[in-house]
């Protein structure tokens, strides 16, 4: 799948440095993480030591500010991180978007200095991964669903209750997680919710790993309790009460990390339909001579060129300190079903070859892998919900 191109991707947005992160990730990903990948797929085992070798191509921190171990790149450029190990591998991809985008993100944007200072240097290295957690039985699209309850008790707050479907959450890796809590009810019967932090160790904090999953088998996606956690005044995260708007201007980052895994994809499936489609042979052709695949080829790099341009769009806008949201919403919906229909029509190129597990191909693990992207960072349909409310509110 090691397609070679004789030029690199061209964008108005791309700079030398852009190019030379895509070359050293892509290199990494290629040399390290395909050989191996599979085998921890099919394990359902998260690559401790591979994760950690990541630290030598520098994607940690990537946006994280140099006073605090950061590389202090642009966000693009860790956009880019994200999408070129999206092409190799959404688990490790995964892995990498939640820790920069949920992780450290919360932390750099509401955090006090002590609190970055505590933080964040570690979190810059790849000896330790942070996790962000909102989802519940009951809170997911509806993030006012927390039912984890934080109540105030001797100067800080006793947390019970729970988060599911968490990426980064029980490996040896996992520092911590940063959480919403509910915490009261406002002066107009509301309920209030407020972030907190909370490290790996703390009595009454506990993980479970999850298995038998259908997708990202070699992410660290699991279960995290807490029963009558103690945690400190000073790891309240941001203002009481701003839990929501915490939560909400997170994601809003997290969706352009998303997007970036579903662009990755979709390269790494369309490499693979190419690659496949000059080696198949039908009477007496390569497939790809047929006017029916190579328009799909073409299709399919049609809609990849379109959510490139989409995606770093809104990370200028955001780089630049412009309102971004409504173009990382655009971004995430659009680059996840562009993955669904290269995925797809990759796999009808392969046909009953795509099928079974296959280490050069490994198009059923592309197909498999793009179907979280229209749920996680908000579901499809409350992008467009998101999307139409912003639209017409402007007009």
């Amino acid at each position: 799948m090691a397609t070679r191109w004789k030029k690199p991707f061209m964008n108005a947005l791309l700079k030398k440095v852009h190019h030379e992160v895509r070359a050293r990730v892509r290199a990494f990903a290629e040399e390290k993480i395909k050989p191996v990948i599979g085998e921890f797929e099919a394990l359902e085992q998260f690559p401790v030591e591979l994760v950690k070798s990541m630290a030598s191509i520098d994607v940690f921190g990537m946006y994280a500010p140099k006073e605090y171990g950061g590389q202090e790149t642009d966000y693009l450029s860790y956009i880019i991180a994200v999408e070129e190990l999206a092409r190799i591998d959404s688990s490790m991809a995964a892995t990498l978007a939640a820790h920069n985008s949920l992780g450290i993100g919360p932390i750099l944007a509401f955090g006090t200095d002590d609190q970055k200072q505590k933080y964040i240097p570690q979190l810059c290295t790849a000896e330790n991964l942070w996790a962000f957690g909102l989802t519940e039985e009951n809170a997911g699209s509806d993030a006012q669903g927390v039912e984890t309850q934080a109540v105030e008790k001797d100067g800080g707050w006793l947390v019970n209750g729970h988060k599911k479907y968490i990426t980064n959450a029980a490996s040896d890796l996992v520092a911590g997680i940063s959480f919403v809590a509910q915490t009261g009810t406002r002066p107009d019967g509301k309920k209030e919710f407020t972030t907190f932090l909370v490290s790996k160790g703390a009595p009454g904090y506990t993980t479970e790993f999850m298995k038998q999953k259908f997708l990202w088998r070699a992410a660290d996606n699991g279960m995290v309790y807490f029963k009558d956690v103690q945690i400190l005044a000073e790891n309240q995260l941001g203002e009481r009460g701003q839990g929501i708007k915490i939560m909400l201007k997170t994601i809003d980052s997290g969706r352009l990390s998303i997007a970036a895994m579903g662009l990755g994809l979709a390269q790494g499936a369309y490499e693979m339909a190419v690659a496949f489609a000059k080696k198949r042979q039908q009477f007496g052709h390569a497939i790809s001579g047929f006017q029916t695949i190579a328009f799909k080829l073409a299709d399919m790099a049609t809609k990849i060129e379109a959510a490139r341009n989409l995606l770093y769009d809104a990370c200028w806008l955001k780089e630049n300190e412009q309102p971004f949201g409504t173009q990382a919403a655009m971004a995430k919906l659009y680059c996840a079903e562009v993955a669904s229909d290269v995925a797809s029509e990759a796999m009808q190129i392969f046909g009953g070859a795509g099928f079974f597990r296959n280490d050069e191909f490994p198009i059923e693990r592309f197909f498999r892998d793009q179907r979280l992207l229209s749920i996680g960072e908000g579901t499809s349909e409350v992008l467009r919900m998101v999307i139409s409310r912003d639209l017409l509110k402007r007009m």
